[in-house]
């Protein structure tokens, strides 16, 4: 026996082994880069958050006090007139106390 015997076995499974590691490799190689984007996401979060914040400042400004105020009394007079609607059946007077209170000017 010499040593050629043992090598051209060898030598026919090497094209199979290129092929089944070119294969995995080749479905390693998406989940490799993902993972090294989603690293870079966690580590610069803050930063792109910040970005993001004030990308949206950009577009959207914030309310003026005035407009601010009058949406937070106008959502309090919905839950007011909501309440009253819940409580029209069961107790009228109290009802018409919470329309009262809705139809106020503070």
């Amino acid at each position: 026996m010499s040593a050629f015997t043992i090598a051209f076995p060898v030598e026919a499974a090497v094209p199979v082994a290129q092929q089944v590691i070119g294969a995995t490799i080749a479905m390693i190689r998406p989940l490799l880069g993902l993972g090294m984007m989603v690293t870079l996401l966690m580590v610069f979060k803050p930063l792109v958050l910040g970005m993001m914040r004030a990308v949206m400042v950009f577009f959207v400004p914030r309310k003026s006090l005035e407009d601010r105020v009058s949406q937070h009394r106008f959502k309090g007079v919905k839950m007011l007139n909501r309440m009253a609607r819940d409580y029209a059946g069961s107790q009228p007077n109290f009802a018409a106390e919470l329309r009262n209170l809705a139809g106020r000017d503070f």
